[in-house]
């Protein structure tokens, strides 16, 4: 009789035990804890897929940069044109300052001065103004009138490229005349900065004449017509 009770009461605490078991597996498997599961899942998901359109989007914005790239050079070289484009007449004109003046005395057409421009060393400059600004001395009645021979114009200057000019102090039979010892010559009559260039010789000026720059010394013949 012991035997069977003790049997019983064996079965019943395994029974006790198992039902406990079951009840915190029931406890631990809720179906509130599988939905907070479900939910954290499709959370995680969602959150996963809106880490995949920011990388598309992205890649797009690096697309956006890479074509507005492309853009911009297009950009630079249209502007490179416009500048190109931009640029009018021959470049530089030469200022008398950018000039080195050379004078020698001739003895053609009754005698003359033939003048030599070059271009400073590392100029580049045109002569845009056909004839040279020509005096002796500061007076109105020492300035030399053009004549219209030689011409080319604008002539470049620059290396060892030159141009000529020639000036006759003296177009009248009298005995009138200032004695000088000096030219004044500037590339246009309003340079700032006019050149006064030692003659080789005395000039006696009245009513003196100058051609216009060319690139031919036998342009540079002073002679009136």
């Amino acid at each position: 009789m012991r035997s069977r009770l003790a049997a019983r009461s064996t079965r019943l605490v395994l029974a006790a035990v198992a039902m406990t078991a079951l009840a915190a597996t029931s406890t631990a498997c809720s179906p509130d804890d599988v939905e907070d599961t479900s939910n954290s899942s499709a959370r995680s998901a969602g959150s996963g897929g809106s880490d995949s359109p920011s990388s598309g989007d992205s890649q797009s914005a690096g697309g956006s940069r890479s074509s507005g790239s492309s853009d911009s050079s297009g950009s630079d070289d249209k502007t490179a044109g416009a500048g190109d484009g931009a640029k009018s007449g021959y470049g530089q004109s030469c200022g008398t300052n950018d000039l080195d003046f050379t004078v020698t005395s001739e003895s053609p057409a009754g005698g003359y001065y033939l003048v030599t421009a070059k271009a400073k060393s590392g100029i580049t400059c045109y002569l845009d103004v056909n004839t040279p600004s020509v005096s002796f001395g500061s007076g109105t009645d020492g300035v030399a009138s053009p004549v219209g021979q030689g011409g080319a114009d604008p002539i470049k200057l620059t290396g060892s490229a030159v141009a000529y000019t020639g000036i006759s102090p003296k177009t009248t039979n009298s005995d009138a005349g200032k004695e000088f010892e000096n030219v004044i010559i500037a590339t246009t009559n309003d340079d700032p900065d006019p050149a006064e260039l030692e003659l080789p010789d005395t000039a006696t000026a009245d009513k003196p004449i100058v051609t216009n720059w060319a690139t031919s010394r036998a342009e540079a013949v002073p002679v009136i017509v």
